[in-house]
């Protein structure tokens, strides 16, 4: 082994992780506003334990000095979905990015692992800025479902129990287990536009109800606070009666008596 400072070594990967993480869960909220929805469920990332390294190393006959090179996972970014869908579109939107260049990929969805293991790996490389200047890396992203991500998770621990040896039983078991994980994607899919439209429902109620409580509270800022105390009461009865158009209405009373305060208070202003 060399003489190396792990430290040193490892500070430009984790801040690839970082940024990448930023970069991609910004994408996420992006694509939520634009199109209200986002096929991104969440962003993790993780560098690889120093261990885990040197016994990748040792297994692919990796020389200490080519680390770099061929150790592609250093640096690793998992990217959530709820649908199979979703991977093909996530995918997509990373090729078409200029601020990472992509090096390979490998579709483990297509062409699933023997072992039942699905994802969907994309090799980038990814420049940071560093104190000695800019430095490219290696980073993996892994686009996955969360059912796919919970089966590897199982399967990971598993390895690491048996290091790397599992016995036969398990290993159908585990097969078996990825066969019904991929059915249930397959069951979701099938049923995701209604997915989608209940989640959209429940998403606008939620904005619906914390706008008019917002508005509420602004009333009271305002010192209309006899308004505002009418208004929550009629909130508390149309929410009690699950009441959407009642509570969409209210909203745009609410707003009617914000902007009428609002321009009671210029009127003040004016005159002093």
């Amino acid at each position: 082994m060399d003489g190396r400072d792990w430290n040193l070594f490892l500070l430009p990967y984790e801040q690839a992780v970082e940024e990448l993480k930023v970069k991609f869960r910004t994408l996420r909220s992006e694509l939520k506003t634009r199109q209200s929805y986002a096929p991104i469920e969440f962003v993790t990332g993780r560098v690889k334990r120093i261990s885990s390294i040197l016994e990748k190393a040792k297994r692919l006959n990796v020389p200490m000095d080519r680390l770099e090179e061929g150790i592609e996972d250093i640096a690793g970014i998992r990217i959530m979905c709820q649908f199979v869908e979703d991977i093909r579109i996530v995918a997509d939107s990373i090729r078409e990015r200029k601020d990472l260049t992509l090096v390979y990929e490998k579709d483990y969805i297509t062409n699933h692992k023997e072992s039942g293991y699905r994802s969907y790996h994309m090799i980038v490389e990814y420049p940071v800025q560093t104190a000695l200047g800019l430095k490219k890396v290696l980073a993996e992203v892994q686009i996955r479902t969360l059912a796919m991500n919970f089966w590897a998770t199982i399967e990971h621990s598993l390895n690491y129990k048996y290091k790397q040896q599992l016995p036969a039983h398990v290993k159908e078991r585990l097969r078996k287990a990825a066969e019904a994980a991929f059915r249930l994607d397959e069951e979701m899919s099938s049923i995701r536009k209604e997915i989608l439209e209940a989640q959209r429902t429940f998403e606008d109620s939620s904005n619906l109800v914390s706008n008019v409580l917002a508005g509420i509270q602004e009333l009271y800022f305002y010192h209309k606070v006899r308004e505002a105390a009418r208004y929550q009461l009629r909130f508390n009865e149309l929410w009690e009666q699950e009441d959407v158009i009642g509570l969409k209405l209210l909203a745009e009373d609410i707003q009617a008596s914000i902007e009428r305060a609002k321009g009671g208070e210029a009127a003040l202003g004016d005159r002093s």
